[in-house]
């Protein structure tokens, strides 16, 4: 049987924060259509999904740096970036969404949170003017009261600042709240800020095991978190 991670401490939980690529949805294949058209335009040739989850979740410039050192060395990479990246965002607003799906239990999960009286933040490290259209294409707009973009604050995950900002948005402490993500940046981000965090199995976290991450567990699902939230909070209240 799971053993509810969050029961060794008492404190009511208030608000969840919820990461967005990896954790909510399979975006590697709108990543991996933009990448190679922009590969395509730079005379590169094509690279596959399972190179690219391998760079996604620091932000996009992280990524494009990433994507550029396959084939050149640093002076090259900065010679080329500014490119490279105007190219990749053109391409991937042209297609945002469009090859990416829900992971199961995302929409269930997300009802049961609500269901229970708890406020919603999506942190991600994707570009502001990225995340807000897919959100709401995918569906998942109404269930978040605030979105903060990897461009949104001076600092990123795995900094904690974007998750102390909800914590300061919503009049929380960060005992209170829950972050759910499927990486290191995610883990790393909500220990800093004092934030319980959970992890989902499925993502990308750069090519290593979900299990070497500090997390307060792992979840299968976001509608599981749910239940150990609910579970938590039928003993705190």
């Amino acid at each position: 049987m799971f053993t509810n991670p969050l029961q060794h401490d008492h404190a009511p939980i208030r608000a969840v924060i919820v990461d967005l690529d990896g954790t909510m949805l399979d975006t590697v294949p709108d990543f991996h259509v933009a990448i190679n058209r922009m590969r395509d335009e730079m005379a590169m040739a094509p690279i596959g999904q399972d190179q690219i989850a391998l760079m996604v979740g620091k932000g996009s410039e992280n990524l494009i740096r990433s994507v550029l050192e396959l084939d050149m060395g640093p002076a090259g990479v900065e010679a080329r970036f500014d490119d490279a990246m105007a190219s990749y965002q053109r391409h991937y607003l042209s297609i945002n969404g469009k090859h990416s799906r829900l992971y199961p239990g995302v929409i269930a999960g997300l009802e049961s949170l609500k269901s229970q009286g708890l406020r919603l933040a999506c942190v991600t490290n994707k570009p502001i003017a990225f995340a807000k259209p897919l959100l709401a294409q995918k569906g998942l707009a109404v269930y978040f009261e605030t979105l903060y973009g990897g461009d949104s604050l001076p600092r990123k995950k795995p900094h904690p600042m974007p998750l102390l900002q909800v914590c300061t948005d919503f009049g929380l402490s960060a005992h209170e709240v829950v972050a759910i993500g499927d990486s290191s940046n995610d883990a790393e981000a909500a220990r800093a800020a004092g934030c319980f965090v959970l992890t989902v199995p499925y993502g990308y976290n750069h090519g290593q095991s979900i299990h070497e991450t500090d997390s307060d567990g792992i979840v299968d699902t976001l509608l599981q978190a749910a239940d150990l939230i609910r579970s938590h909070n039928n003993i705190a209240n």
